[in-house]
């Protein structure tokens, strides 16, 4: 009896009229089909999920609403991807991704918010922030491209800052993609290695790791002064990828009831144990 072939060949998808009768050749070549199921699984519930946001960016554009989601993180942490995912399957009429370059001479001169002012979500429209104004927060100070006095003047302008936002109707969900160093280094490994994305890595990126304590320390004195009722900062584990965007759609699909809600095929409440708020994380991966 021969043995059964261990690879698949190119006559054996030909032969396949359906996934099963493809999972069944594998099982059949004893090729493990686990990592196959898990990504059927994650491309399912995606599907739901954005079939969920488009519903949501109807009624945002019905009702008038202003809605702006912040992705903050580490360099790595997964900001584009998720908001790739967010943004793959909605009307680009009506919503945006904002991802600022360092400011001009010019802006340097005006207040610090000014430029994100002008990049604020219109009525029936929904904003991503691929990084934001808590640029000052955490990079410019690790970096030195604030000063003391910029950094602390910023600190206590941003809490009246989104309150004035939040009495305004906006709404702002701020989330921070938290990252493992030993998972941040792997992927800047990767990026490296694969031309297609080894223009992500920059200097940047590289003193990230040589300064992680110094990121650590300012993150969490962001936390502590930007963290507010009206604003809350929401963290997201980030180690695994799929599962950190499905559970991020999920957070801001479960702030709202929009209409056709009560229809999804799927869970919209998110995993406390991946989405939580930044204080109620026991042991925090980054």
């Amino acid at each position: 009896m021969t043995a059964p072939k261990s690879v698949l060949e190119a006559l054996d998808f030909f032969e396949s009229n359906s996934s099963q009768e493809l999972i069944s050749k594998l099982n059949t070549k004893g090729i493990s089909c686990e990592k196959v199921f898990d990504v059927l699984a994650y491309e399912k519930q995606l599907r739901f999920l954005q079939i969920e946001l488009v519903k949501l960016q109807q009624w945002v554009l019905k009702e008038n609403k202003r809605v702006a989601v912040v992705f903050e993180g580490r360099d790595a942490a997964g900001k584009g991807g998720n908001i790739r995912r967010f943004m793959e399957h909605l009307n680009p009429r009506s919503s945006r991704l904002v991802a600022l370059n360092k400011p001009t001479n010019v802006e340097k001169g005006q207040w610090y918010f000014q430029r994100y002012i002008k990049e604020l979500p219109n009525p029936g429209e929904i904003v991503f922030f691929d990084r934001s104004w808590y640029n000052r927060a955490v990079v410019e100070p690790v970096m030195d491209f604030c000063t003391d006095k910029e950094y602390n003047e910023f600190l206590v302008q941003v809490p009246e800052f989104e309150h004035m936002l939040y009495e305004d109707g906006l709404i702002i969900i701020k989330f921070w993609l938290s990252i493992s160093k030993e998972e941040q280094l792997k992927r800047f490994n990767a990026r490296n290695e694969n031309p297609l994305k080894r223009w992500k890595f920059s200097p940047v990126d590289k003193k990230g790791q040589e300064l992680w304590d110094t990121y650590t320390l300012y993150k969490e004195e962001m936390f502590s002064k930007t963290h507010t009722s009206y604003s809350p900062w929401m963290l997201i584990k980030t180690n695994n990828k799929k599962t950190a965007r499905l559970e991020a759609m999920r957070y801001v699909l479960s702030m709202f009831d929009y209409d056709g809600k009560k229809d999804s095929e799927t869970t919209l409440t998110p995993d406390p144990n991946v989405v939580m708020r930044y204080y109620r994380s026991a042991f925090q991966i980054d």
